[in-house]
Parts: C-alpha cells; structure tokens; sequence
C-alpha cells in the first residue's frame, strides 16, 4: 500500500513539476516576443529561461531515487551553476538592441545541459551510498538507464503530437479546424508538452524499475554490438598513423581541420573502449581485450599530433573561440590517453584505471564547462586578449587585422577592446577601429566575379597575357579560383598541339584553370587540383620546368616533377543511345583536343 501511495505522490509531484515548467516557459516566450518584463532585462531573463529548461530533469529523474533534502540541495546548486552560466553570457552579449533570449550564445543550451547530466550522475550515485565516490557499477548503471528513459520520454512526447497533428488534419477534412488552432497556440503547446513529457518520465522511470533485467539485457546487446567495431577503429587508426611517414604531415594539414579529425578519431576510440568494458564486472573476449589495449596506446600519437596541429595555428595565428574550444577539448582527451595509457600497460585486473579515469575526467568536464562559459576561460576573453596582442606586437597589420570580429563575434569583451584600440596611438589602427565601431552590421567583401589580373605573374618569365584575355568581361564566367587577395601565377602554354597557347591560371590554393579561346572569348575548358606545396609549384614555374605528359585519352601536365592530371569542364550532356557514342570513341583515333571534344 505505502509503495503504491508513494508512486501516486512522485507521479503527481513529476506532472505538476511537467506543467509548471511548461506554464513558465510559455510566459517566458511571451515576454520575449512582447519585448515585456522580463524580457527587458537580459540579466534577469537569461537565468529565468535556462534554469525553467534544464533544471527541472534534475528532480523529474531522481524524484524516487534521492532523499528529499540531497534532491532540493541538488536542485538549487544546479540551479545556481545554471544562473552563473546564463548571467555570464547574458552580460558578455548583452546590448541594446538585444533583448530576451538575443544575448544567449547558441553553445550555451548545449553547455548547461551536458554539465547538469554529467554532474547529476556523479552526485546521485554518491549520494544513494551515503559516500563521496561509489561503485563504479553504479554509474555505469545509472547513466545506462537514464540514457534509456530519455529516449523513450522523448519518443512518447513526439508521438503525442504526431497524433496531435494526425487528429488536427482528419478534422480539417470534414471542416473543422478547432484542433488544429488550439495545437498553434503556445498557450497549450508549453504547458502540452510539459505535462507529457513529465508523464512519459515517470511511465519510463517505472517501467525500468520493473523490468531492469531487460533494459539491462538490452543495453548491454548494445553495447557488444558497439564494442565489436573497436578492432575495426584500431584497424582504421593504426593504418593512418603507419602511412603519415610515407605521406608525411602536409596534407593532413592541408585539411585545415587536422585538430578536429584527430579530436573525433580519438573520441571514436575512447567511446568503443568504454563500450568494450561497460562496468568491469566481466573481460570481453580476447580479440576485443586486446583491441582494447591496441585503442589506449593509439590514443598516445593521435592526441600529440591533434596537438601539434592545434599549437601550430595557435602559433600562426593566435587564439580564437573555436581553438580554444579545442584546446578544452583536447585537455580532456590528454587525461583519457593518460589514464587508458595507464590502464593497458599496467598489471592487474583487466582496464582497471579506466575506471577512476573516467570518473576523474568526468570531474574535469564539469570544471572545463564552468570555466569556459565564465570569465575563468571564457573563449572570446581570451580570443580576443590574443588578437589584439598579436595586432600590437606587429604580427598582424592594421589593414590585415579583423576588427568585425571584435565588433560583432566576441561579445562585450571584443567591443570593450574595440573602444581602447580607437585611441590607440598608431593612426591606422584607431581608424579602422572608429570604422567597425560606427559599423551597423557586418559587412562583407564583395564577390569577385573575375580572376585579379593586376595581380597576375605570368610565365615563362617576361610573357603576358593575351590582350583578349585581359580585356575580356567576366560578368558571366563562373569562376573558382583566383578570387582572393594573393597573387595568382598565370602560364601560357600550347595544351592542346594546336599551335596556339592556352591560359593556365594557378591560384593560391595550388588548383588549377586552363582557358582557351574561342570565337574571340576566352572559356574554361579544364582544370586540374593538387596537393602540392605551392612554393614547389612556383619554384618550378620560374625555373621553367614544365612539360607535358604524353597525349592518350587525357594528358597530364608536369611541374617541377607533380603530375596534375587535366580534367575537362562539361559543357553539355550529350545523349548515347545504344552506347554508339562510347563505341565510336573507342574505335576513334585521339586528336590533339584532349578537353572539349572527347571524354577523359
């Protein structure tokens, strides 16, 4: 009896806790779209929104796993690390024209929610052993079963106004459009929505009580199924890290996204592990035991290098907020690729030290969330400390220097920053400052619809450009390259055997444009890519070593020894009934017109 009137009460609490957050959030909505108290008061509002979002999952989820008091304590200190974060952001973007939600960063509703889970489920086991630390068991549990309630809340409160939806257009059918206005309103959609999703919590919490065999069974199907791709994953890693001696770092680096694609590979393999482990209770088999052990030690070159390459833009070209993103980032994968390091070389039970590791980097998560959405490590702070740095140290010039960045990307700390460089002493920085301050919106360069011919260099040395080509329109030409602020190199070379030179503009990006003429109007009828250096290219250039592969079916040009293939533009699809046209130029001797005429 006492444990039925237990479940009534915690249902109860969990719906009026569902309504009440709808209720609140819809006049939170109203205020912003009425621009009414308290959306007027970005440092009042911002708290108000975030906390009325996340932190009622706190006591809907462990309304009957904590005791009363650790669940209110909880709640507030949730609420409080909620308030500081919302407030901080709210005051950092704050200005008078952004009101309500406007102040509040995207990454924010991303930050609050993964730093309350992630501290949730370290304080609950904690707090259901009546000790600091709890088995490691528990938290894996703990974090399995609410991953499981969440999905299946989630998917009730979909399917409930998919059915919402369904039972509005049926009675649109038969002219009656009652149903359909009432699911417009926000007056009922808040509340709705609340009031199920609390309801489908507490459907949830109880039918994982009941069945916690299952739900367990199934997990852990799951995750064996997961846990089988790790040999794969290692496969995958130890091959990339054997060839780069081969392939050597440049076009990893080329990518320019080298730190985020080795941040994911080392994610990847931190995920498998722990889904090969699960809670420790029982060693997998033997191949997933040593794949697991492979996984730890391959963690140890793929952070260094997501390091290297993270410290070599940094270097280049200072700090901003992505960057120090992932230096939070890889501050994290550091302490797992210390921990699993640890964990495979040392004797004992199997993987034993991931399980501190985990918990200590879960520890570390939550600090590195606080710290970069506060003034600690906030990343516009500090974006912003090292750009302008980097402008008074002459590493970057007036002219070069990204003063919209200050004015519109970084918050009160970039425009406080702006004001200061408008009394700067050197003339060029306080125009340009004064510039973006009266700045109203962000402006944009225009789009260059032509390549720079003024900035050309042309080869071989003292050639120039056709005086057609120069003159030309290029209004209607789509074009790819050559459309930056570098210098673009320009051969004149006979492709073709006609007797004629065709243009060959390489941009800055090491691609490549052949032009021909045409009727008096130069067209592109071939490009070409690589991912060679660019001073090897231009080296080349001057040197004069470039020839030409010999003519088949394509033909390649030769620079300084890199072979760039020539592809053909298509102009038109021309049809091939009964595969004639691949018959006949199969059969069909190849002419010197490798680009217009005849397929590659």
């Amino acid at each position: 009896m006492d444990d039925a009137k237990h479940v009534r009460t915690a249902a109860v609490t969990r719906l009026a806790i569902g309504l009440g957050q709808g209720i609140v959030l819809f006049l939170l909505q109203k205020a912003d779209e009425s621009k009414a108290w308290p959306a007027t008061q970005p440092l009042l509002y911002a708290p108000l929104l975030v906390c009325a979002l996340m932190v009622p999952m706190i006591p809907l989820a462990a309304l009957s796993a904590m005791r009363r008091p650790a669940l209110i304590a909880w709640s507030l200190i949730a609420a409080a690390l909620a308030t500081i974060l919302a407030v901080h952001a709210a005051w950092t973007g704050a200005g008078p024209d952004r009101l309500g939600a406007g102040p509040l960063s995207p990454p924010l509703f991303i930050a609050v929610p993964a730093l309350l889970f992630i501290a949730h489920h370290l304080v609950q086991p904690a707090e259901a052993v009546r000790k600091p630390v709890a088995p490691y068991s528990d938290y894996f549990d703990l974090v399995g079963t609410n991953a499981v309630r969440l999905f299946l809340s989630l998917a009730f409160t979909g399917a409930f106004w998919l059915l919402l939806f369904l039972a509005a257009a049926l009675f649109k059918l038969i002219g009656i459009e009652a149903i359909q206005k009432l699911i417009g309103e926000t007056a009922f959609a808040f509340p709705a929505t609340g009031l199920m999703f609390a309801a489908a919590v507490h459907m949830a919490v109880q039918l994982t009580e009941a069945r916690a065999g299952l739900v367990r069974g199934v997990r852990t199907v799951a995750l064996v199924l997961l846990a089988w791709l790790l040999p794969l994953m290692v496969v995958i890693a130890g091959g990339f890290l054997a060839t780069l001696p081969f392939t050597g770092l440049a076009p990893l680096w080329g990518t320019k996204a080298a730190t985020a694609l080795l941040l994911a590979a080392a994610a990847a393999l931190i995920i498998l592990l722990n889904a090969a482990y699960q809670d420790g209770s029982e060693p997998p088999h033997a191949i997933l035991r040593w794949a697991a052990r492979a996984a730890s030690l391959l963690l140890i070159p793929i952070v260094v290098l997501a390091a290297y390459a993270l410290w070599l833009r940094v270097d280049q070209y200072g700090l901003t907020p992505d960057r120090v993103f992932a230096a939070a980032y890889l501050a994290v994968a550091v302490g797992f690729t210390a921990g699993y390091t640890l964990a495979a070389l040392r004797p004992g039970p199997w993987m034993k030290p991931l399980e501190p590791t985990n918990l200590i980097m879960a520890l570390v998560s939550v600090l590195l969330l606080i710290a970069l959405f506060t003034p600690i490590a906030d990343p516009a702070r500090l974006s912003v400390a090292s750009q302008v740095k980097r402008l008074e140290a002459g590493k970057v010039t007036a002219e070069k220097f990204d003063f919209q960045f200050l004015r519109f990307d970084s918050g009160r700390y970039g425009r406080d920053a702006l004001h200061a460089l408008a009394k700067d002493r050197n003339p060029q920085t306080a125009k340009r400052a004064n510039e973006a301050i009266a700045l109203t919106a962000k402006a944009y360069a225009p789009v260059q619809t032509a390549p720079d011919l003024a900035k050309t260099q042309v080869y071989p040395a003292g050639a120039k450009l056709p005086d057609t080509f120069a003159r030309q329109t290029w209004s209607d030409e789509p074009h790819s390259l050559c459309m930056d602020a570098g210098v673009c190199k320009a051969l004149l070379l006979d492709v073709d055997g006609d007797g004629i030179n065709e243009v060959l503009l390489l941009d800055t990006d090491d691609s490549l444009d052949i032009y021909r003429e045409a009727d008096g109007r130069w067209s592109r009828v071939a490009r070409s890519s690589t991912v060679c250096q660019a001073g090897d290219i231009e080296t080349a250039l001057k040197a004069g070593q470039v020839t030409l592969g010999e003519l088949r079916s394509q033909r390649d040009l030769i620079i300084g020894g890199h072979v760039l293939p020539l592809e053909p533009i298509n102009k038109g699809c021309p049809s091939d009934e009964g595969g004639e046209r691949k018959k006949a130029h199969s059969l069909r001797p190849i002419s010197g017109d490798p680009f217009g005429r005849y397929p590659f």
